[in-house]
């Protein structure tokens, strides 16, 4: 991904304010869901808030992508894009979401369950998003990012037998979407860049059900996995400081929309 780009106090503000917006896009989002919807529909009206609040759909066109979210079903890993299927009771949906505005990106993900989504596959999202917690608590000044990778990896395949993709990583961020270093679900302590305070990166683990192997649709855009089991994904875009890793975006705002939703499944995130 080449050059390491620290970042100043100003910018990271100016990086969280994006990253906020995603937040409230994504609970706005939250707040629509309801069988029956399509991600087409939620595409548009997700595109209509990040303009009303002054801001440009970060994804949109970037790289060719046709869309303001990437909208992934079931055994959908990440990049799907929205369409006219209509979601069901049982589905799960993994939303991600950028912003652009005054030169910065923001970026954060969050993997919705629809009513009758299964018990099994519930503790799918809960495992998932735990691990992002535990990856963000080694993203401190000093620690490698193979802290971070190690840390997922061993809480979701050693402890819970879930598949860790490893096609797709977390990244810095900032003035472009993807930025160096490359942050992997995947690896070993003490190994990878050393992290300093000013260092901005989205942690996005991607958890399967099943097996971690992934393959991709003939749209030559989702991925999804190779068995057809269920897959999950949570991110934060956070800054590395000399204490606690500064959280930049905000899922409990998400969170909350789903609790006034009575259309989608209420459930508690364990961290």
């Amino acid at each position: 991904m080449g050059q390491i780009y620290y970042k100043t106090e100003e910018e990271i503000d100016l990086i969280e304010w994006n990253c906020m917006l995603v937040s409230k896009t994504l609970a706005h989002v939250g707040s629509l869901l309801k069988p029956g919807i399509t991600g087409a529909e939620v595409d548009a009206k997700a595109e209509e808030f990040i303009r009303d609040n002054g801001a440009l759909p970060g994804f949109k066109n970037l790289y060719g992508f046709p869309s303001t979210l990437c909208i992934s079903v079931n055994e959908g890993v990440v990049h799907g894009i929205p369409s006219d299927y209509e979601f069901k009771e049982t589905d799960i949906v993994s939303i991600d979401c950028g912003v652009y505005h005054n030169d910065f990106f923001g970026d954060a993900a969050f993997t919705f369950a629809f009513p009758n989504a299964s018990e099994e596959t519930m503790e799918l999202l809960n495992v998932t998003n735990a691990s992002l917690y535990l990856g963000i608590e080694q993203a401190v000044s000093g620690n490698r990012i193979g802290d971070i990778s190690y840390a997922i990896q061993h809480y979701c395949e050693k402890v819970h037998g879930y598949g860790i993709v490893r096609e797709l990583v977390g990244h810095g961020l900032g003035r472009n979407l993807h930025e160096a270093p490359e942050v992997p679900n995947f690896g070993s302590r003490g190994r990878g860049h050393k992290m300093s305070a000013g260092l901005v990166i989205a942690i996005e683990p991607m958890v399967n059900r099943g097996k971690r192997q992934v393959k991709q649709s003939k749209d030559g855009w989702t991925i999804v996995t190779k068995d057809g089991k269920p897959s999950a994904h949570f991110e934060h875009t956070i800054a590395v400081t000399d204490g606690e890793a500064r959280i930049l975006s905000d899922h409990s705002i998400i969170e909350e929309a789903l609790k006034n939703n009575g259309e989608m499944k209420n459930f508690s995130i364990k961290n």
